[in-house]
């Protein structure tokens, strides 16, 4: 009689284990594909054909520029267009986006009080969004149509209240049309960043507020002294991908304003790139040579508005973090037994 082990039923049975980690590769190969193939070799070679002597649609012999590498980054940066191109940009960026994030810190106030709570919030806030998902081409046709010369919406307005006494050509004076682009971008995006910012307003804790309120403090100073500094981190993700997309404006310039408008008044570097690569002789080397320069200008003053608007407490404190561990590492070393001893 052969005795068989016993087994005993409360021990659990040991149970070969799944490995989940690699589905997590296999779900990120279509993204890591699509990057590499739509983003990182576009970039690349961008930044390769800066310095060779690519010009034509149906160039082949590509040679890279061994006597001067740099000759068409110097180019560009001499160009007059392009510094007027740059300019322009300046101009119309800042021009849209002081009002911007004016209106858009106002109606965030204004949608975030707790002690008025406004009624029918989410219809203001898709008629505000509204212009934001209209197509840029929409947009250029329609003010085209109430900005156009003689006859148009707002000429017609004007004259029926005698602001002028007669039509005035908009595109044709270089104030006006940089006013009327940098009026659409800003239509366009206050109400997205407003959106943002109402987002950042509802993750501040509740609790500084009604503390705020027993203290006696009015809606402005909460706002002032609670809302803007908590909103730090927000503005600065406004700011810079505002500041971003205000170098990358193309659309609404090229759309709406025929050839730039007097004296390339509205002519960004965008529409001077295009320009440069697909009109004339298709000069790609000095249009990828103005794109590398611009991805330069937005790292570098990325890293600027990061620098000024940093939480200079938090960093501070890692500073103190970093030199204290240093001097215990310092510590230590002096503290270890020497060989030979």
């Amino acid at each position: 009689m052969t005795n068989k082990p016993q087994v005993n039923g409360n021990v659990a049975k040991r149970h070969k284990g799944v490995s989940y980690a690699k589905y997590g590769y296999i779900f990120s190969i279509p993204f890591v594909l699509t990057f590499l193939l739509f983003t990182l070799y576009p970039i690349v070679y961008t930044l390769l054909i800066g310095f060779t002597d690519l010009q034509g649609v149906a160039a082949t012999d590509i040679n890279f520029l061994t006597s001067n590498p740099f000759d068409n980054f110097k180019s560009i940066l001499t160009n007059d267009t392009f510094k007027t191109s740059f300019k322009n940009t300046v101009i119309l960026w800042t021009a849209n986006f002081i009002p911007q994030i004016t209106i858009a810190l106002m109606l965030t106030a204004w949608f975030t009080n707790q002690r008025r709570k406004l009624r029918g919030q989410g219809a203001f806030k898709v008629l505000f969004y509204m212009p934001n998902i209209m197509t840029a081409a929409t947009i250029a046709l329609l003010f085209s149509a109430l900005f156009s010369y003689p006859k148009g919406v707002i000429n017609d307005l004007f004259l029926a209240l005698n602001l002028s006494d007669t039509p005035i050509e908009f595109f044709r004076d270089k104030t006006t049309a940089r006013g009327v682009v940098a009026f659409i971008q800003f239509w366009m995006w206050y109400g997205n960043t407003m959106i943002v910012l109402i987002a950042g307003v509802l993750g501040i804790n509740p609790s500084l507020y009604e503390s705020a309120e027993i203290d006696g403090a009015s809606a402005v100073q909460s706002f002032f002294r609670i809302t803007i500094p908590c909103l730090r981190t927000i503005i600065l993700y406004v700011l810079v991908t505002s500041m971003i997309g205000g170098l990358q404006m193309f659309d609404i310039p090229y759309l709406l304003v025929t050839n730039s408008g007097p004296d390339n008044a509205t002519m960004t570097t965008s529409v001077f790139i295009y320009r440069q690569a697909f009109r004339g002789r298709y000069l790609y080397n000095r249009a990828a040579a103005a794109s590398v320069i611009m991805a330069l200008i937005a790292a570098v003053l990325s890293g600027v508005l990061f620098f000024i608007l940093r939480d200079k407490d938090a960093a501070r404190l890692k500073k103190e973090e970093r030199m204290r561990r240093k001097q215990q590492r310092l510590e230590q070393k002096n503290l270890a037994p020497k060989g030979g001893q």
